[in-house]
C-alpha cells in the first residue's frame, strides 16, 4: 500500500527530518519566554558581532532578553502588538514580533515588524516565511495597510529575504546608539503594502 508520500515501500520516515518535519506557527504565551530569549540571544550576537563594543553584545543573554519578553507577554502594551514563536517540533526556533508602527511619519494603519530572528541551525527551512505570514495576518486583521521593518544597512541575508517578501526600501534611515560613547550603527527601513 502506497504510503504518504506515494511510494509503495514500507519504512519509516524520521519525523525530525527533512520535509515532513513537524514545523508550526502559534501565538506566543508566557512560558515561551525562556526559549524567545535564547533564540534571540543567538540571532542578536551573530547579527552584532563586530560591529559593537564586546560589552554591548556580552548583554545579549537568553536572561535578559527572556526577561524582558515575559513582561512584555505578562503585561502587553496597548494596540495590536503580538509574539508568535515558529516550532520545530515542540521546539521553538524562530520568533515575530508586531505591532502598530512607532515611526512619527506612520499613521495607524501600518503595522510594524519589531522584531524577527531564527535561530542559525533552523535557517532556510521555511520559518521566517511562516512567521511574517503570522505576522502579515494579525496586523491585516486589526486594520493595517502597510507593514514596516528596520533593519542594519549591511544585513544582506535580511534584506534579501524581505525583498524577496514583496519589501523594498522607503527611503527613511537611522542612526542607532549603540554604545555608551555615542557609537551608531546606521539602519534603513523597508516597508510593504499589504493586500486585503
Amino acid at each position: 500500500m502506497p504510503d504518504s508520500h506515494g511510494q509503495g515501500h514500507d519504512h519509516d520516515h524520521d519525523p525530525a527530518q527533512g520535509p515532513l518535519a513537524d514545523a508550526s506557527v502559534r501565538r506566543a504565551g508566557v512560558n515561551d519566554a525562556p526559549a524567545v530569549g535564547y533564540v534571540q540571544a543567538e540571532v542578536w550576537r551573530a547579527a552584532y558581532e563586530g560591529k559593537v563594543p564586546a560589552e554591548v553584545t556580552s548583554a545579549f543573554t537568553p536572561t535578559a532578553f527572556g526577561n524582558a519578553w515575559r513582561d512584555s507577554l505578562a503585561t502587553p502594551p496597548p494596540g495590536a502588538h503580538a509574539l508568535f514563536v515558529a516550532l520545530a517540533g515542540g521546539q521553538v526556533v524562530g520568533f515575530v514580533a508586531v505591532g502598530p508602527s512607532q515611526d512619527p511619519d506612520s499613521d495607524a494603519t501600518t503595522g510594524e515588524i519589531t522584531a524577527l530572528g531564527v535561530h542559525p541551525a533552523g535557517r532556510r527551512q521555511g520559518h521566517g516565511s511562516r512567521l511574517l505570514n503570522a505576522g502579515v495576518d494579525h496586523l491585516t486583521t486589526a486594520g493595517a495597510e502597510q507593514l514596516s521593518i528596520w533593519i542594519l544597512v549591511d544585513d544582506e541575508q535580511t534584506r534579501a529575504f524581505l525583498t524577496g517578501a514583496g519589501f523594498a526600501p522607503d527611503g527613511a534611515y537611522r542612526d542607532r546608539v549603540v554604545s555608551a560613547d555615542g557609537e551608531v550603527l546606521r539602519e534603513v527601513r523597508l516597508s510593504c503594502t499589504l493586500s486585503a
